[in-house]
């Protein structure tokens, strides 16, 4: 117990010093690099209002809490697709497995898919016949162990890229988390800390440009090759606490509730709240509401549904979907299909 109190005093005592720069009345939103980080994984998560960090018992935990892999037993993995804004769309693949009383393990792997676009200038607003692209990649491999029956503590180390035409930029990042049972029944407390890194900065021949030092003057040389100044910017550093609570459990129906209040570096707090129904542990509905109480958000309510078939006493296919209302951005829909063994 001492060691689980020294760890959930760490973990808040880096949120309280991340946290000094966001207390004033600024959201900073837009300050950020890879954006791309904090869009949810898993259509059954997004389905509950992005409300999971207390749940975190399939392989989207890896995003959400990689403590919850410590609880997933045998091996499991997921394909998840969004159909994102702006006709951007994103593929999430996570994998687990248990090493029994050696943790868990796992890896993921995501990335973004969009239609090339003209390279347009000023002098050519038509087009210059060039095309170009922008990529957003992350792969981690996380790693979970349960401290104690009720107790369990993950870490996720990923790596980071984006490009775009003949640009890019990289970091490395830490995820971690803690789950603890309570001693209430039904009752999981949980804590993720997610984007902990180094910055990005871009570069590459696309800041190449030609420069004249002194327009006054003649004769000179007017096309020096330089490269444009790029900045570094910090990864959008989130921190959450999120419960769930199970009312009731039988061989017909279960039911999950789940809240998590969010702390990001680059925007207002804010809570999402979730609830999933299932029938005879093969029918699921859910819902949620994500980004209460922040202000000027597009964000509003989800809902999900999925559907489960074992087959050979131990293996198991889900097919689950979520649809999130996105206001004047329309909505985010989801696919995701997963395997345990």
């Amino acid at each position: 117990m001492k060691r689980i109190n020294i760890i959930m005093l760490v973990l808040l005592a880096a949120t309280a010093i991340t946290a000094q720069d966001v207390s004033k009345n600024v959201s900073k939103r837009g300050t950020t690099a890879a954006p791309f980080l904090t869009i949810s994984q898993g259509a059954r998560a997004t389905a509950m209002g992005s409300a999971f960090v207390a749940v975190a018992d399939d392989p989207s935990a890896l995003f959400w809490n990689p403590a919850g892999i410590a609880k997933i037993a045998g091996g499991s993995v997921v394909f998840d697709h969004t159909n994102w804004i702006a006709d951007i769309n994103y593929n999430f693949m996570a994998a687990t497995y248990n090493l029994g009383n050696y943790g868990s393990i796992g890896i993921s792997f995501l990335s973004s898919s969009m239609e090339e676009m003209s390279v347009r200038t000023v002098d050519k607003p038509e087009g210059t016949g060039e095309m170009f692209d922008a990529q957003d990649v992350v792969f981690s491999v996380g790693y979970a162990i349960s401290l104690t029956d009720n107790f369990s503590i993950g870490f996720n180390p990923k790596y980071i890229m984006q490009s775009i035409w003949r640009t890019s930029a990289s970091a490395f990042a830490l995820d971690m988390g803690v789950l603890y049972k309570t001693p209430f029944d039904g009752i999981m407390l949980a804590m993720s800390i997610q984007n902990f890194g180094t910055k990005m900065k871009l570069n590459g021949t696309s800041a190449l440009v030609l420069y004249d030092p002194d327009l006054g003057t003649t004769g000179n040389n007017g096309k020096i090759p330089a490269y444009l100044q790029t900045d570094e910017w910090e990864l959008p550093l989130t921190f959450r606490v999120g419960l769930s609570y199970e009312p009731f459990r039988t061989e017909l129906h279960s039911m999950v509730v789940a809240l998590d209040a969010m702390h990001p570096s680059d925007d207002f707090e804010s809570i999402n709240v979730g609830a999933e129904y299932g029938f005879s542990d093969m029918f699921f509905l859910r819902g949620g509401y994500k980004s209460l109480f922040l202000k000027d958000s597009e964000e509003s309510f989800t809902v999900g549904a999925g559907i489960k078939q074992t087959f050979f006493g131990n293996v198991s296919i889900k097919v689950d979907y979520s649809y999130g209302d996105f206001g004047r951005l329309k909505d985010v829909q989801k696919l995701s299909v997963s395997v345990g063994f």
